[in-house]
């Protein structure tokens, strides 16, 4: 009896080291492909649900309620041939934060360079020294960004070995014509920018802020209002430092797509005394949200 209790022990250990890193909903949109086997987009969602999810990533142990929540859409536009999709990937993940129950975007991208090939009940099977499939190499280089992104909120530049190897991906990726997004002169907003951004020395203001604007700012916000918020701004002065080296770099976009409502928010709930400073530093960083930033200042006077 005390062999088999060992023995059921050393299972539910194993699986608790064995918790893969990213809890990932997956969506396909196919609406605008018509005529066609609708049972194949069926099997292409469990395709990359179960590589999303049973995928070990890394050798971070992880438990089940650490987790990445994230989201992957993939909206279908045109089909190429029997087998071949283009479209867009769209990719959001969600950081918790400490005693609370608001989960903070980390990252909302909209990638419109997605092109690939799928078989139906076709098996996905990384392998990170060469370029298999461009539906492959994509997934799982937005794992890699996701996980990466998230390790940057918990550890000082956690995040550098998983953008590392999202770096391999584009690496071996580039040599396939077929498939865009991976190579820097395709456009100035994608797959191999957002890499290269995070692993530039420029953007290290930009990635330790991301520390410290969670760690020592929303993790604190709920029971330290005041100094949660100067660490939020002093984390926002950080990105700042990184775009004056790089204007209207790629990082800086994925940025505040994911952050400007949050940060609306948390400047609009309570007062501070450089409020009027900040919305101007923020609109010659990010102009494109020029009239969130505005609000703040419109909230601030009620």
């Amino acid at each position: 009896m005390l062999k088999l209790y060992t023995v059921v022990l050393l299972f539910l250990f194993s699986l608790q080291l064995g918790a893969q890193e990213l809890n990932c909903r997956i969506q396909i949109n196919s609406q605008q492909i018509k005529g066609t086997n609708r049972q194949k987009f069926t099997s292409m969602r469990t395709s990359i649900f179960e590589f999303m999810n049973t995928n070990r990533w890394t050798t971070d142990i992880y438990s089940n309620e650490e987790r990445i929540e994230c989201n992957i859409i993939i909206n279908l536009t045109s089909e190429v041939g029997a087998n071949g999709y283009k479209g867009s990937i769209t990719v959001k993940s969600t950081r918790p934060i400490y005693r609370a129950s608001y989960n903070s975007p980390v990252l909302n991208i909209i990638d419109t360079d997605l092109s690939f090939e799928y078989v139906e009940n076709q098996s996905l099977e990384f392998n990170e020294h060469n370029h298999s499939s461009n539906l492959i190499s994509v997934l799982a280089y937005y794992a890699y960004v996701i996980i990466g992104m998230d390790n940057d909120t918990f550890i000082p530049l956690g995040g550098e070995e998983a953008f590392l190897k999202a770096n391999k991906i584009i690496n071996n990726a580039q040599g396939d014509n077929k498939a865009s997004g991976w190579k820097p002169y395709e456009s100035t907003f994608n797959r191999y920018w957002l890499v290269e951004n995070l692993l530039h020395n420029d953007f290290k203001p930009l990635r330790n802020g991301m520390y410290s604007y969670h760690i020592d700012g929303l993790d604190v916000l709920g029971d330290q209002a005041e100094a949660g918020r100067d660490e939020i701004t002093a984390a926002l002065y950080n990105v700042k430092s990184s775009a004056d080296k790089k204007q209207n770099a790629y990082l800086l976009k994925v940025f505040f797509d994911a952050k400007a409502t949050e940060i609306t928010k948390i400047y609009s709930d309570g007062f501070i005394t450089n409020k009027s400073e900040l919305v101007q530093m923020l609109k010659q960083v990010d102009p494109s949200n020029a009239t969130k930033w505005e609000r703040m200042l419109q909230e601030q006077g009620k």
